[in-house]
């Protein structure tokens, strides 16, 4: 509807007359037309609106495609012009009304989550960006080697001193150490 005067068609729905519209076909006993295209016994397709007659379609050549007669003994344009009423008829004002509401109302909730969306694209442009740092912190720290020393009983107590089941305790903190890094999946350098 981007080509159409939303403004204006709301205005002209609002004036138009109020209430229930509905199309009928109404049978007449008169004759319409001349020469050969003299019509007795024709139809009049009518827009109402409660009881009062709003639009009255009678049969006319504007409307006429040919003039031949169908199998129900109406004019081809009978239907085009019970066509045309019955579109005029759902084409009411409450019709047109609702639509455009339906239409603002839609209209409002795209500019309500666009704005939300672009009041929040700088918080998710920063947030992005501390995952990103996050990401590649979490990567170097899984790179980094960590380097233990493998030592025997002996260089143990050699270097420290103490006695031997001290060095055995310290060497099997060590192995321990050793086997709990690599389960967290951190490389151990130095053996």
């Amino acid at each position: 509807m981007s080509n159409i005067d939303k403004q204006a068609l709301r205005e002209v729905a609002e004036k138009a007359t109020k209430g229930e519209w509905w199309s009928d076909v109404v049978d007449t006993d008169g004759e319409y037309g001349e020469g050969e295209d003299r019509v007795s016994g024709y139809h009049s397709y009518a827009v109402y609106v409660g009881h009062e007659s709003l639009l009255d379609m009678i049969n006319s050549t504007a409307a006429c495609i040919h003039t031949e007669w169908d199998h129900d003994y109406h004019m081809a344009w009978d239907e085009t012009a019970k066509r045309n009423a019955e579109f005029i008829a759902a084409a009411n004002p409450d019709t047109v009304l609702a639509l455009l509401d339906e239409l603002e109302h839609y209209k409002s909730r795209e500019e309500r989550v666009t704005k939300l969306v672009l009041d929040n694209s700088a918080s998710w442009d920063a947030l992005y960006k501390k995952l990103e740092a996050a990401e590649k912190h979490i990567a170097e720290l899984e790179a980094r080697e960590v380097n233990l020393s493998k030592l025997s009983v002996g260089e143990v107590m050699h270097m420290s001193g103490f006695s031997r089941d001290y060095a055995e305790g310290w060497c099997a903190g060590n192995d321990n150490a050793i086997h709990e890094i690599r389960a967290a999946g951190i490389k151990v350098k130095g053996e």
